[in-house]
This record gives structure tokens, C-alpha cells and sequence, in this order.
């Protein structure tokens, strides 16, 4: 989160998944201004990652900097351009217990 942060990624949220999924405990997600902004903050979320030991790390769409997925194991990042994060509505999904209450 603190990294998120340093990098000005906007509109930060934690959503507590443990129990709800057997891929992920936690799953951040956060938005970039642009796709150049939304590509450094996901390379520099990488590399402090790396610097702090954590092994196996993954991450998907890099490329393109419209959505950046980050599988570091026990915690997920999306960082998203925020056009895309409104039309994917992640907090959506997975913040809705079941019955629809949320």
C-alpha cells in the first residue's frame, strides 16, 4: 500500500478475501492516471517486491499499462487506467457477500 502511494496511485482499496477465495487473501487495487502512469507504478511495485524478498512474482499486461494484474501469492494488485477499473468494477464483484448485501 505504502508503495502504492509513493507512486500517487489513486483511489487505493484493500478488500479482505481471505475465506472467500483459495487464489488470494487480499487483493489491492488501484488506478493510474494514464497507461505510462499505470506501467511505472506497476514496475516500481515490482521491483520493491523483489527487494524485499518476495519470490515468484507475476505480473500481466504490462504491455499495455491498461490494467496491470500482480500476483504476489497471499496478495493480489490491479492497477487500472480508471475508465477501465469503472467498467471492470472490481470492488463490485468482490466486495457483494453472498445474498447480494455488501
Amino acid at each position: 500500500m505504502a508503495a502504492l502511494e509513493d507512486d500517487k496511485a489513486e483511489d487505493i482499496v484493500a478488500i479482505d478475501l481471505e475465506g472467500k477465495s483459495s487464489v488470494t487473501d487480499i487483493m489491492i487495487i488501484a488506478s493510474g492516471r494514464s497507461n505510462r502512469h499505470v506501467g511505472a507504478i506497476s514496475d516500481h511495485l515490482l521491483t520493491k517486491l523483489k527487494e524485499a524478498g518476495v519470490n515468484g512474482v507475476r505480473a500481466e499486461g504490462l504491455k499495455t499499462a491498461d490494467w496491470v494484474l500482480i500476483d504476489a501469492g497471499d496478495v493480489i494488485v490491479h492497477v487500472f487506467r480508471p475508465e477501465v477499473r469503472a467498467f471492470y468494477d472490481l470492488e463490485k464483484m468482490w466486495s457483494a457477500s453472498p445474498g447480494g448485501a455488501a
